[in-house]
Order: structure tokens, then sequence, then C-alpha cells
């Protein structure tokens, strides 16, 4: 049996440090995340959040994929390893929430930063999965929940049903592609940093092609609506039928 070191070799994973990214860089997606989860509590008025409870909510956005992520990989999460990453995500929170409506004209610019902090997280949790020496398919998972494990979080604590799951603009499927392409080309033998710059720029152009033309993946009772249908066409053909 081949120990988890060795499947990371076979696939060309043996990159010594993960992929890393200027502390401003870090702060700034951090924030990002923290200000659209403010602004995402405070538009239910219904359920009357006091100021604590949208700073939760925005730093469990801000927070929740790269918590997720170290958790599973057994290590202290990086987020609480500084100062900084609490206070950022604190004030961007309590920021998102003061000046919801100034922010909310100002949404495709943030549809478009978030879309870069999808890919930011998303080729930080894969190449640290690949650096720990974890096989392909597992270090693309760990880089998809790095991506997405925020807005599950998110909505998790206001007790909504998880959007990840519904129909949306291809949130997890950006950055599945984006973790994807990671794998494969360090599989390839490029570079860490060229593979991640291609993870980031595929996940954006993804998710902001998928906001734009409102792409997403088809509907489970359209799939269940078109399987029946086939079946009762073939049904009908065949000899001796009414």
């Amino acid at each position: 049996m081949r120990t988890a070191r060795a499947a990371g070799r076979h696939t060309g994973a043996v990159t010594s440090a993960a992929f890393t990214i200027p502390l401003w860089a870090d702060l700034l997606s951090i924030g990002i995340g923290s200000l659209q989860g403010a602004m995402f509590a405070a538009g239910f008025r219904d359920r009357r959040l006091d100021l604590l409870g949208v700073a939760i909510i925005g730093i469990a956005t801000g927070f929740g994929g790269g918590i997720l992520r170290d958790v599973l990989l057994s290590q202290v999460p990086a987020a609480l390893q500084t100062n900084w990453h609490l206070i950022v995500a604190t004030g961007a929170a309590l920021l998102g929430m003061l000046l919801e409506r100034i922010f909310h004209r100002l949404r495709h610019l943030i549809t478009v930063l978030d879309a870069l902090t999808l890919g930011l997280f998303g080729a930080i949790g894969t190449t640290k999965a690949l650096s720990l020496g974890l096989p392909v398919v597992p270090a693309i998972f760990l880089g998809a929940i790095s991506a997405v494990g925020g807005s599950i979080l998110r909505d998790l604590l206001l007790n909504l049903p998880i959007a990840l799951m519904h129909v949306s603009s291809l949130y997890a499927v950006a950055a599945i592609a984006g973790a994807t392409s990671l794998v494969g080309l360090v599989a390839l033998g490029a570079p860490i940093a060229t593979a991640a710059t291609v993870c980031v720029a595929l996940t954006v152009v993804i998710r902001v092609l998928a906001v734009l033309f409102s792409w997403t993946l088809p509907e489970q009772r359209a799939l269940a609506w078109r399987f029946t249908w086939r079946r009762s066409v073939r049904e009908a053909e065949q000899p001796g039928s009414d």
C-alpha cells in the first residue's frame, strides 16, 4: 500500500511549500469575505441581528473555508496565528453592515473581488494539501472546501438552506475547475506559482461569466422529468404497445 506521501510524489505533487500570497492580499481576501457575509446577514431584517451577530456571521464567512481546511489537515487554523486576521474580519463585517446600501451599489465590483477571493482560497487550499502529500482527488476537494466553506458556515449560522446545494451561478464548479487545473499543471511539472495563477484566473473567469450569463447546472427535477419522458417514449415504441 502506498503512503499518502508516495502518492503525492507519483502525481507530481512534490512541492516543499504551499503557494503563499502576501499578508495584505490574504487580509484583503478575508476582508471581502467578511464584508459580503455581513451584507448578506444585514439583509434579513426579520432576524434582528445585533452588532455581535453580524460580526460573527462576517467572521465565519471570511474564515470558514480556511478553518475547515486546516481542521481537516489537523493543523492550527492559519487565521488564528496572527492578530490581524480577526481584527480585519471583524472590522470588515461591521463596515459591511453599516454601509450595506453603498456596497450594494458596488455589487458588480464586489462580485469580481469575491471571485478573486474564491480563486485565491482555492489555490492556497489545493497547494497546501499537495505539499502535505495528499493525493490529487483529496487535494482538489480540500481546495474547493477552502473556497466555499465560508458560505456554507454562513448559511448554517443563519439557519438557511445551504445556497451551494441549490441552483446557483457555478460557485462550487468554478472552485473545483480551478483546483483541478492547478493539480493538472503541477502534475505536468509546471511551477507552483504558474499553476496557482492559472487556477485563480480560471476560477475568476468561470464565476464572473456564470453570473453575467446566469449559467447554472441542470436542476434535478428537470433531469428526472427528462428521464421519465425518454423512458415513456421507448415504451410506446415497443412492439405490441397501444
